[in-house]
């Protein structure tokens, strides 16, 4: 029984796409356990470069069983656009399980998503507007939509009937927006379940008997800790917890199977979306290292929007890992910082003229500022690194610093964005 979770030790967007895309190879089943497809994992193999939202990253793999557990937000338009998408650039069609206890994004989950952030304006919370808090605003108050529940058209009508009668009257008083039709939305979702019928199954049951079967399973995380809604800088969260500690509970697995926790962090700190960034970079500085940053720079996968780039926060990421109860630590981008002479780590924090190494609570991070040491750069391309020992000893340094700083193992060091990129400090 072999059960690994790849998660995001800090504000997402941290490279987990290509160590997910590298373990899927090793895997029998590959599972998304929370959130929807308001966020995305970057692949690069030899079908090309592609963004994930909602599909696992074992598609690209035959063996692969890649699953959607009943903790993710199933967009069932995205999903079948992204398995065209895949199909039309010459991917095989991958085995998909949909759990059936997993709920629908409802279109206007969308609706009211974009209608809030336009209502809130300058106080809005940099949401994607996918319709992820309003779905699951709606799962906490029993108003959400089951997947099983697409292929009873009577309990479906029933359902979506009882949840747009309160949804009319924000519509039309709030927004000033036209009320939803009942029979419109029905025969909508009724066509989803019709197109995505032949991969829903009962997923948990799938997964137990893998289990017992001994076969490996991969749970993939979105986003990471520190959008969590109870451990992050909430309200600029996330509505589902990225936590390896919810896996269980998104996946269907128990606990104790999950013996591997891989905490994916940059060499440098990105955030895409609203909230306090410490280490944050402004102007010409920031520029440069987002223009360098990634495949093709510092944007999100999603959205597209530009990422808020900064020097390695150490603080952050060691409660990040913490909060993920991460075994290990896969270092990624550490080619990135190349052209750098030296390079500044936050430390610490200083708040009202006070040092800490504790994260702080939301209210306090925009008085926090960050306490930089500052390392030697090696000055040269590292990209063609195999081994640690092939990179240079500045590299070496920097990577047994962050890895003392955070307290979490560092067992796995990107040096570029192609899977076979991917060095382990112990080879």
């Amino acid at each position: 029984m072999s059960v690994t979770a790849v998660v995001g030790a800090n504000w997402g967007d941290e490279g987990k796409g290509k160590l997910c895309d590298a373990l899927a190879a090793q895997s029998d089943y590959v599972v998304r356990f929370q959130g929807g497809n308001n966020a995305g994992h970057t692949v690069i193999n030899t079908y090309g470069k592609f963004s994930l939202h909602l599909l696992p990253s074992g598609v690209f793999y035959n063996h692969v069983v890649n699953v959607l557990g009943p903790g993710v937000a199933v967009n069932p338009p995205a999903l079948l656009k992204e398995l065209a998408g895949l199909q039309e650039r010459g991917v095989p069609a991958p085995q998909l399980c949909i759990s059936d206890r997993a709920q629908v994004i409802m279109t206007y989950h969308k609706l009211f998503d974009a209608y809030e952030e336009e209502r809130l304006a300058g106080a809005a919370f940099g949401s994607t507007r996918m319709g992820i808090a309003p779905f699951y605003a709606d799962k906490a108050i029993k108003a959400g939509i089951q997947v099983n529940e697409l292929f009873d058209r009577d309990r479906l009508r029933s359902r979506i009937s009882a949840a747009i009668t309160a949804k009319n009257t924000l519509l039309e008083q709030l927004y000033r927006r036209p009320a939803l039709r009942l029979d419109e939305v029905v025969d909508e979702v009724a066509a989803w379940g019709e197109q995505i019928e032949p991969f829903v199954c009962d997923t948990t049951n799938i997964l137990q008997k893998a289990l017992a079967a001994g076969k490996r399973i991969l749970l993939e995380g979105q986003l990471g800790a520190l959008r969590d809604p109870d451990h992050g800088i909430f309200p600029y969260s996330t509505s589902s917890s990225p936590l390896a500690g919810f896996a269980s509970v998104g996946a269907g697995v128990p606990p104790q199977a999950i013996t591997r926790i891989i905490a994916v962090a940059k060499a440098y700190s990105t955030c895409v979306g609203a909230g306090p960034f410490v280490t944050e970079l402004h102007g010409a500085e920031a520029d440069d290292l987002r223009k360098r940053g990634g495949s093709a720079g510092e944007y999100g996968a999603t959205t597209g929007r530009p990422r808020s780039v900064g020097w390695f926060d150490a603080v952050a990421t060691r409660y990040g890992c913490r909060i993920q109860a991460a075994t290990e630590v896969a270092l990624s981008l550490l080619d990135v910082l190349g052209y750098l002479d030296e390079i500044p780590v936050c430390t610490a924090y200083e708040i009202n003229e006070t040092r800490t190494n504790d994260f702080p609570v939301t209210r306090r991070l925009p008085s926090a500022r960050p306490v930089y040491e500052r390392m030697k750069g090696w000055k040269r391309d590292i990209s063609g690194a195999k081994r640690f020992d092939d990179l240079p000893e500045e590299a070496r340094a920097y990577a047994r610093r962050v890895e003392e700083l955070i307290e979490t193992p560092v067992r796995w060091i990107s040096v570029g964005p192609r899977r076979e990129q991917l060095i382990c400090p112990e080879a």
